[in-house]
């Protein structure tokens, strides 16, 4: 099933079932289908509120958790459309800051599977036109939506006046999609194609805002921003930041901020929230205070990215004081932000992982190789994954995450345990431990 979607509710699985009935089961990129659907349903995608549309390779999610959590600071109404989600499928839909509810995503589920027959949409495609019918039912002040795979034919992709769009980490993924072959686009080097992909989400008369690349790839990214009439306003010319004195240093043209540094484990999170900030800056569909920025610093959370695991059955499985760390990320701008968040650290590391077959394992491995106490890997169920032999000599393999922790012998004082691979494995992780998102 795509994305492995299961619900509790019976209403709710009955139309994921549609959906894998209907769906060709696979990626699909092109806004044909995605703009055929909308017009079905009366293209809800023309209604929304103010949209602040963020792609990336990484740091995406986090980018658009700080914007929902400066909005909402602010005292306002924020959807937020993001993707995939960890442990139940209402996470991709929240409607004016709560989860949508299981009997309303049934029934916009089935709204648009009715009108999605004969089209060959894909499951998130038609996972994107209900989140559109729902925000533009629902009243909100500002729509934060994340961009599923690229940009340039992304099926979010779709929405024609963004008040700003944001450009987040960039690098090598989903290799397969986004850097095939294709017709009317130049051959160029891999992540200067990555860039053109993801800065397609440039309009017309929008910034589009990003962070610092290497230059080929900005002259890229630059690119798609002329030809689509946009403005750019890129890191290190238009708006910059800093982090020193535990403090978020950042400056624009017209004025300077000293916020505390995000709470969110790991260096690269203050990357994604001066992003945030800068695109918060750059539109003016919204005001959002400099207490507001303050405060999305202190309470931005977003699940599996860095996060330390709370107490609870998995947990409990280990010596008292055993600090279990669980990361999504699968590719190398992932393995390097997970390495720098423990540069400092003295002790050694248990890496538990499973990966998709489509990764490579040794983006998570090599930037942790000096560290590792073990390697233990796992399936990732419902999906093609990699066996034990691709992550070498050494590396054991598991059942699941419960005999994994089992078969650990732990010094809370000198080792730690690390789990990440994939999004997948790190939903599965929080399920076993009791930790439901709301």
């Amino acid at each position: 099933m795509a994305d492995h979607a299961k619900s509790d509710s019976r209403a709710v699985q009955a139309q994921l079932d549609r959906l894998t009935a209907l769906s060709p089961g696979r990626d699909t990129l092109g806004l044909e289908r995605i703009a055929a659907l909308c017009e079905r349903l009366g293209n809800p995608q023309d209604r929304l509120p103010p949209v602040f549309h963020v792609a990336g390779t990484n740091g995406k999610g986090s980018t658009c958790a700080f914007l929902r959590g400066a909005i909402e600071a602010a005292g306002l109404k924020c959807h937020v459309y993001s993707s995939p989600h960890l442990v139940r499928f209402n996470e991709r839909i929240r409607l004016a800051g709560n989860l949508i509810e299981d009997e309303v995503l049934a029934a916009l589920l089935s709204e648009v599977l009715d009108h999605a027959v004969g089209l060959q949409a894909s499951f998130f495609e038609v996972t994107t036109a209900a989140a559109f019918l729902a925000f533009s039912r629902t009243p909100a002040d500002a729509c934060v939506i994340e961009v599923g795979l690229g940009g340039r034919l992304d099926a979010t992709n779709i929405i024609k006046k963004p008040a700003v769009c944001g450009i987040a980490s960039l690098g090598i993924d989903h290799e397969g999609f986004l850097l095939a072959p294709e017709d009317g686009v130049p051959e160029m080097p891999p992540l200067d194609r990555i860039a053109f992909e993801k800065s397609g989400i440039a309009k017309a008369n929008v910034p589009l805002v990003c962070q610092k690349y290497a230059p080929s790839m900005l002259a890229e990214i630059a690119k798609q921003a002329i030809r689509a009439g946009g403005t750019l306003v890129d890191r290190g010319e238009s708006w910059d930041a800093a982090s020193y004195e535990s403090r978020l240093h950042y400056h624009d043209k017209t004025e300077k901020l000293s916020l505390p540094l995000p709470r969110m484990a790991g260096p690269h999170q203050a990357d994604n929230a001066a992003l945030a900030v800068a695109m918060l800056r750059h539109q003016h569909a919204i005001a959002i205070s400099e207490s507001a920025l303050v405060a999305a610093m202190e309470w931005t959370r977003w699940p599996a990215r860095m996060q330390r695991l709370a107490q609870g059955p998995l947990a409990d499985l280990l010596p008292k004081g055993t600090e279990i760390w669980l990361d999504g990320g699968h590719n190398a701008d992932g393995g390097r932000a997970i390495a720098a968040h423990f540069a400092d650290e003295s002790r050694r590391i248990h890496l538990i992982t499973g990966m998709l077959a489509n990764k490579d394992p040794t983006a998570i491995i090599a930037p942790l190789t000096d560290r590792l106490a073990s390697i233990t890997v796992l399936p990732v169920p419902g999906h093609e994954h990699h066996g034990v032999k691709a992550f070498g000599q050494g590396a054991v393999a598991s059942s699941d995450i419960t005999t994994a922790l089992q078969s650990l012998d732990v010094d809370p004082t000198a080792q730690i345990i690390l789990i990440a691979g994939t999004l997948y494995l790190a939903g599965a992780v929080l399920t076993a431990n009791g930790q439901l998102l709301d």
